[in-house]
C-alpha cells in the first residue's frame, strides 16, 4: 500500500470540511472541495469523481428530507426543467475547455455567489416560474462543469421564503437530479476513468466521517451563522485558487493577484463582523424587551 502524498491529504481533509457542511446545511460539498482539489487535480478527473460521490451523498440526503419533498415538488418542476439541457452544456465545457482555463473560470465565477451569501443578499423573486427555468439552465451547467451548484442554488431558493426543512429539501431533490443526470452525461462522454473512480473511493471515508458530525452540528450552531462562517471561510480558499490561476495564466503579476486575494479576505471579514454586530445587537434588544 503505497504511502499518502501531501495533495492526498490536503483534498482528503477538504473533502472533509464539505462533508461537514452538507451534513450541516444540505449543500456545500464540492464548493469546499473543489477551490482547494483543483489546485493538485484536472477538472477532468476532480469532476467524475465528486460527481458519483455526491449522486449517494444527496440520495442519501433527500431520503432524510422525504416527508418535506411533497410539498415542494411541483414549486420545483421549472427548476429541474431548465436543469436538464444546461447539464448538457457543461459537460461539453468540460470536455471542450483547458484545464487551466476551466479552472480559472470555475474560480471567477464560484467567488462572487459565495460573497453574496457571506452578505446573506436577499432578491425576492415575484415571477418565480419564470425565473426558474433560465436558473435551472444555469445550475445545470455550471454543475456538469465544475460539480459546483449549492452556492447558486441556495441563493435562488433564500429569496422565496421557504422554511429550513424546505429548504433542504428542495436542495437535495435539485441536486439528485443534477447528480443523476450529470452521471448519464458523463458515462456517455466515458469520463469515468480510472483516476476518477480511485479517487471517488478515497473521498469516501472523508464523508462516512463528515456527515453524520455535521448532521449533529446542525442541532447545536445557529444554523444562519454556521452557513456565513463557512462561506467567508470559503471565499478565503477560492480567492486563493483565483491568484494562483491568474498568475500561470500570466494576466497580472503576482504582486497584483496576492493584493486581490486581501482585499477579498479583508472583505469577508467586514461582512461577518458587521454580521454578528447586528446579531449581538438584536440578541440584546430581545433580552432588554421584558424589561420595558
Amino acid at each position: 500500500m503505497g504511502t499518502l502524498s501531501y495533495a492526498d491529504v490536503v483534498v482528503a481533509l477538504a473533502a472533509l470540511g464539505g462533508a461537514l457542511v452538507t451534513g450541516a446545511l444540505g449543500y456545500g460539498f464540492s464548493s469546499i472541495t473543489v477551490p482547494i482539489a483543483l489546485l493538485f487535480i484536472p477538472s477532468r478527473t476532480l469532476a467524475p469523481a465528486l460527481v458519483l460521490v455526491e449522486l449517494f451523498t444527496n440520495l442519501l440526503g433527500l431520503f432524510m428530507q422525504r416527508r418535506e419533498v411533497p410539498a415542494i415538488a411541483r414549486r420545483m418542476v421549472p427548476l429541474l426543467v431548465g436543469l436538464l439541457p444546461g447539464v448538457g452544456v457543461g459537460a461539453w465545457v468540460l470536455t471542450s475547455t483547458s484545464s487551466g482555463l476551466l479552472k480559472l473560470g470555475t474560480y471567477a465565477v464560484l467567488l462572487p455567489l459565495v460573497i453574496l451569501q457571506t452578505a446573506g443578499r436577499r432578491w425576492p423573486i415575484r415571477r418565480e416560474k419564470t425565473a426558474a427555468v433560465p436558473t435551472g439552465a444555469a445550475i445545470g451547467a455550471l454543475y456538469s462543469a465544475t460539480t459546483i451548484s449549492g452556492p447558486p442554488l441556495a441563493l435562488f431558493l433564500n429569496n422565496q421564503g421557504l422554511a429550513q426543512s424546505e429548504f433542504k429539501a428542495a436542495v437535495y431533490l435539485i441536486r439528485v437530479a443534477e447528480s443523476l443526470a450529470t452521471t448519464i452525461v458523463y458515462v456517455g462522454l466515458g469520463l469515468f476513468a480510472t483516476p476518477a473512480l480511485r479517487l471517488a473511493g478515497s473521498l469516501v471515508p472523508s464523508l462516512v466521517i463528515g456527515l453524520p458530525i455535521g448532521i449533529v452540528l446542525l442541532r447545536k450552531l445557529e444554523p444562519e451563522a454556521f452557513r456565513r462562517i463557512c462561506m467567508g471561510v470559503n471565499a478565503a480558499f477560492i480567492s486563493f485558487g483565483l491568484a494562483r490561476s491568474v498568475i500561470e495564466a500570466r494576466w497580472v503579476t503576482p504582486s497584483v493577484a496576492y493584493v486581490g486575494m486581501v482585499v477579498v479576505g479583508a472583505g469577508e471579514a467586514l461582512l461577518l463582523v458587521r454580521y454578528f454586530a447586528r446579531r449581538r445587537d438584536a440578541l440584546r434588544g430581545v433580552v432588554a424587551a421584558p424589561r420595558a
